[in-house]
Formats: structure tokens, sequence, C-alpha cells
């Protein structure tokens, strides 16, 4: 099982080097159900993988000019404090109330992934004001500590959507503040679980190649089509991870879960049809000479 939670961990660096998020959702799934490692443990030995892989997907993005150093800098600090804060709490909640909220936080960005995905372009230039910057990244440090998830599908939206960043640039820029969150969020949790070091370099070291892989692919691939198809998969490991904690009962639920994003995806496609073939434009009325 420890063989297939490394061969796993490839798919982890391959989507954070490519998508800037999403790999470290995965790890504590792999790590508990593959590896073997109870909930704490597992997300103390995330935190150690995500920011190790960050940091080595980091380094092809910056060769490129994908990073936006200032902003990744200032949304990090920001979410250091948040992450350190949420790994000392976590240490007090119990394993499977925190398998839960990792589970719905991954049918939470599933569905923001598939719903109209294309709304992160369209207002890719509104720069945000330092104190919503600071306030993002506190937010979205302290989901990184509790739950042992590095953030970039939270990170990613922020960055674009809220401080301006373009598509390609807001990847490059999650990556450092990924990696920051994870490693405070990695001291906060160190003092309540014991870290297999054997696994976890070994794992690190899966993932920083797939990092690498991805990091060479970043831009070639639609992001669209990257994203869609891993908002399905997430669905899949986050109904996985809940339906093992709550009972088969979650499946009722896998109707409205997979609908939602299908209407949703369905009304934008008909805000953005073009007029019908032999439609007559309406002609201007004729200006009046004074």
């Amino acid at each position: 099982m420890t063989t297939l939670a490394v061969a796993a961990s490839l798919l982890i660096g391959v989507l954070l080097g490519i998508l800037g998020g999403g790999g470290s959702m995965l790890t504590v799934p792999i790590l508990v159900y593959l590896a073997g490692q109870d909930t704490k443990q597992a997300i103390t030995t995330s935190l150690f993988v995500v920011g190790v892989t960050s940091i080595a997907g980091l380094v092809s993005h910056a060769r490129a000019g994908r990073v936006r150093w200032r902003t990744g800098t200032l949304f990090g600090l920001a979410g250091m404090a948040g992450a350190y804060a949420g790994g000392r709490a976590a240490t007090h909640i119990p394993d499977i109330v925190l398998l839960i909220a990792f589970a719905l936080m991954m049918l939470a960005t599933a569905a923001a992934m598939l719903r109209r995905p294309g709304r992160t372009q369209a207002r890719a230039h509104r720069e945000l004001p330092l104190h919503r910057l600071l306030l993002q990244g506190l937010v979205v440090g302290a989901v990184t500590g509790v739950l042992g998830a590095g953030g970039g599908f939270l990170i990613v939206p922020a960055l674009a959507l809220l401080a301006g960043l373009p598509m390609g640039i807001a990847v490059g820029t999650s990556l450092l503040v990924i990696a920051m969150n994870s490693f405070a969020g990695l001291a906060g949790h160190i003092s309540g679980a014991h870290l297999d070091w054997n696994l976890a370099l070994a794992v690190t070291a899966a993932a920083v190649l797939g990092s690498l892989i991805g990091g060479r692919y970043a831009g070639r691939i639609p992001q669209h089509t990257l994203r869609t198809g891993f908002g399905w998969f997430v669905v899949a490991m986050g109904l996985f991870v809940l339906g093992r904690q709550t009972g088969p009962a979650v499946l009722v639920t896998l109707p409205a879960i997979v609908a939602w994003p299908l209407l949703q995806h369905g009304r934008a496609h008909r805000t953005e049809i073009p007029p019908a073939a032999g439609a007559v434009a309406p002609t201007p009325e004729p200006a009046v000479r004074r």
C-alpha cells in the first residue's frame, strides 16, 4: 500500500505543477487510505509534502515569469498566521470531524470549479485593496492549517478574481502562497503528531518529480479542460471520503451534487449563445440633421 501511495503522489505533483492546486487536496486521502496513517498524522505529512512540492513547482513558473512576488508574499504572510492558528486548533478536533470537514471542502471546491469556469477570466484585472488581500490570505491560511490542504483551489480564484492577476500568473503565484501556508500549518501540527520521515520523504520525492513534469506542461493544456475533469474527480473523492465516515446514506445527495454544476453550466451556455443565422440586427435610427 505504501508503494501505491508513493505512485499516487506523482499525480499530486503533476496537478500542483499544472494547476497551482488540487494535488494537496488528494494527499490526505492517499495517506489515510493507501498508507494507513491516522488523520492527524496524514494532515501533518501532507503539509510537509505539499510545502516542498510547491517550492519545486514554483521554480519553473518563476523562470517563465508567472509569479507576482509582492502579491504572493503579502497573501502568504497573512495566510501563515491563519495556518499556524488552524494547525494548533486542529489538534483538539476529533478525527472524524476533520475528515468530514475535509470531504465537504472538497465538494464545495469541486462545485466552484465546475460552475461557470470562465468567470475567472472575466474579472482578471480588478485590483484588491491591501486589507482585503490580507483578510483573504488569513481565511485561506486557516483552512490550510486545520485541514492539511494547501488551499490552491481557494488561493487561485482569490488571486485571479480579487487580486487582479491573470489566470496563468495566479497559478504560479499560488505555489508561493501554498508553500508558505503549508510550512506554517506544519509548525502548528508538528507538536501534536508524529511524522514518519521515511514515508514523508518518499512521497515528497515522487510529488516533486510530478511537479517538475506538470510545470513543463503548464499553459499547454487548456485550463478549462483540466479544471472540469479534475472537478468531477474531486467530487468522486469527496463522496468517497464522506461515505467512509458517514455511511452509504451520503449517496442520496449524489443526484443534487451532479445536477447543480450541470445546471449552472447550462445557464452560462445559454447566456453566451450568438444570434441565430439569418437574424436581422436592428437598424439604427438615422441621425437627425439640425
